[in-house]
């Protein structure tokens, strides 16, 4: 994995936001554009992205365990088999967002909007599920919908 520097993300958020495989761990990406970026296994952990914006960015496979997350806009993001192990979510927007498979051991959903998310298979229990703001409508790691 090639490591980058803020400076580096910026660059490539003009350019093609491929991202796929890179090392951002650590990186401050507080409030960056990364719509629609390819960042699939990517290494983000600790990272700071709260209040980033990341409308259907794909996330699949990226380890993002402690990463800061806070208010981040992950409309429509593919997070599946992404590892969010101690992630701050709190406040996070994930409507219709994809986490099956996810691993979410360990991380904050206090106040998360889940509503139409996947979460299919995912790592997660109930406690953490019942801090989420919405989750009407989404695919919980049992198969079933919650209305």
């Amino acid at each position: 994995m090639e490591k980058l520097t803020r400076d580096d993300v910026a660059a490539i958020a003009r350019k093609d936001k491929d991202f796929r495989g890179h090392d951002l761990s650590g990186l401050q990406l507080k409030q960056m554009n990364l719509a629609g970026a390819d960042l699939s296994d990517a290494n983000l952990s600790g990272a700071d992205l709260s209040e980033a914006y990341l409308f259907q960015a794909n996330l699949s496979g990226a380890n993002l365990s402690q990463a800061n997350l806070r208010d981040i806009n992950l409309l429509e993001a593919d997070l599946s088999r992404a590892d969010l192990d101690g992630a701050d979510l709190a406040g996070a927007y994930l409507l219709a967002a994809n986490l099956s498979g996810a691993n979410l051991s360990g991380a904050n959903l206090a106040e998360v909007n889940l509503e139409r998310a996947n979460l299919k298979d995912a790592t997660v229990t109930r406690e953490q599920l019942a801090l989420a703001r919405l989750v009407r409508d989404a695919t919980l790691p049992d198969g079933a919908i919650q209305s």
